[in-house]
């Protein structure tokens, strides 16, 4: 597998940051690629998960206070858990968005009067770690953490070459690492694997596969589809876990061209052409604004309505230059959103809570890209949740009794969906939802309580349709010594 080299990976990460400053906005640049080659044996004997513990929207307190811009962060003798991203530089505005969302979760539990800890009610307190989006930095500052703000849980972070320097760290000084961003397939492989280092977030590989998977045995339109990524790491391992996919559950399609280009760039009329001449039914790409956006502007100007197929072409400000025809028919996998989320009357009050409070937000939190809690926004601030709800149930921060709760721990989010922590590897499983974006007039099958759509500028999720964990479990090292002979749910 082709991977850029340090110094120009380096700049990728910076440039990116200062561009990308959408909708829960992150990069997950692998420091070392994974054999992405290796596909797993699906067991499809087990359909669902139960939830150990679950979110709860009644016992909510009143956010209509939570200001983003302003959080009340307590001090003292708290549980202190470090937010480990960028907050300086020309990526702050992603770290910023990253802690508005976990802060949202901590001003809530410290609403409540907090946790109780080795017999003591603490208040959360969340300590901003800036790794400056290089990892000499990255490695100081979760090493102040520990040693002299003397943190329970390393929280993080924007970039999987980060995380995995996180994990080291945390796994030196046997503290909880908490990786909610990271993509890469190896953090958490023989080679890397730690003890306290925990990766809640899905991985490249695993959204490739689910996306092949809804393609080929449910949405059953497209059957040629072109790759167009961005010329690095996560672009390429994207690309291999939807390859992986197609074999496996949709072996009839085929890949009619794969082209790789470099970020930011402005012209893409050359990869269209292509595109075009292939006959390809849909475009499968990774890429995240701007890139996404002038690939989607450029096909519109030429004539050419295929399909995207994606899981990060989903920002509300950078899809409103587009409008609606623009963005119509683009095929979209989340990790939050569920079918008949507003059934469930937690996820009512909730998203109601979440859109009153943003209604009094300053600048950037105004936006729409902030303004209904879904995707990976409200993923991350589920994320924070499930980890305090562990701490709660273990009653102490003490790493290795808080390890008792987390291997083979399962959360359910106010969606109802649930996600398990595999006991050997300590990788999520869980169940995607996939939909084709439709106009306002037709958003009403999946926000069905007024006002029947989510945006009106824009086209939005439609119909919603799950992709079953067992279809999209979590590449597994079999290198691992905890791993050997176990399934792929990690039994």
């Amino acid at each position: 597998m082709r991977l850029i080299s340090k110094s120009v990976l380096l700049f990728v990460c910076v440039i990116s940051f200062l561009l990308w400053t959408w909708n829960c906005p992150f990069l997950a640049i692998a420091a070392n690629s994974a054999d992405n080659t290796k596909t797993n044996k699906v067991n499809t004997s087990e359909s669902s998960i139960k939830a150990n513990a679950a979110f709860n929207a009644d016992k909510m307190s009143d956010m209509s206070d939570y200001n983003p811009s302003n959080p009340v962060i307590p001090t003292g003798d708290t549980i202190r858990i470090a937010a480990v991203n960028v907050y300086s530089g020309p990526g702050a505005a992603n770290g910023q968005t990253h802690f508005m969302a976990l802060q949202w979760a901590a001003h809530d539990i410290n609403k409540r009067g907090g946790i109780m800890v080795d017999g003591k009610k603490k208040l959360v307190q969340l300590i901003k770690a800036d790794h400056m989006s290089k990892q000499d930095q990255c490695k100081k500052i979760c090493e102040r953490m520990v040693l002299q703000e003397k943190v329970d849980v390393l929280m993080g972070a924007l970039g999987s070459n980060m995380v995995k320097v996180m994990n080291e760290v945390a796994n030196k000084y046997k503290i909880i690492s908490w990786n909610y961003a990271g993509m890469a397939d190896d953090l958490n492989d023989a080679t890397n694997f730690g003890p306290y280092s925990y990766m809640v977030t899905y991985s490249t590989e695993q959204v490739g596969r689910a996306l092949a998977y809804y393609l080929g045995q449910i949405r059953k339109k497209e059957s040629k589809f072109y790759i167009l990524n961005q010329d690095y790491s996560f672009g390429h391992l994207s690309a291999d876990g939807f390859k992986n996919g197609l074999k496996e559950s949709y072996p009839g399609a085929k890949i009619v061209g794969e082209d790789y280009h470099k970020l930011y760039l402005t012209d893409f009329a050359p990869y269209l052409e292509k595109i075009k001449a292939s006959g390809a039914d849909a475009i499968f790409t990774a890429d995240f604004p701007p890139d996404s956006s002038n690939i989607a502007k450029q096909a519109k100007q030429m004539g050419l309505k295929l399909p995207f197929v994606t899981f990060l072409m989903r920002d509300a400000v950078s899809m409103t230059e587009l409008g609606v025809d623009g963005t119509k028919g683009w095929v979209h996998l989340d990790t939050f959103d569920m079918p008949n989320m507003f059934q469930n009357p937690g996820y009512v009050k909730f998203y109601k809570a979440w859109t009153e409070a943003w209604k009094k937000w300053p600048a950037p939190y105004n936006s729409g890209s902030y303004k209904i809690p879904t995707g990976l926004l409200a993923s991350f601030c589920m994320d924070t949740y499930w980890l305090l709800s562990a701490i709660e149930r273990a009653g102490s921060t003490h790493a290795d009794k808080l390890a008792k709760v987390l291997e083979g721990d399962s959360y359910q989010f106010v969606t109802g969906k649930v996600v398990k922590m595999r006991p050997c590897d300590h990788k999520a499983i869980q169940d995607f939802s996939v939909t084709e974006l439709v106009p306002p007039d037709k958003q009403n099958v999946s926000m069905t309580i007024p006002p029947y759509y989510w945006y009106k500028e824009i086209s939005w999720a439609g119909q919603l349709y799950v992709v079953p964990a067992a279809k999209a479990l979590p590449w597994m090292d079999q290198k691992l010594d905890r791993c050997k002979g176990k399934s792929n749910w990690g039994e």
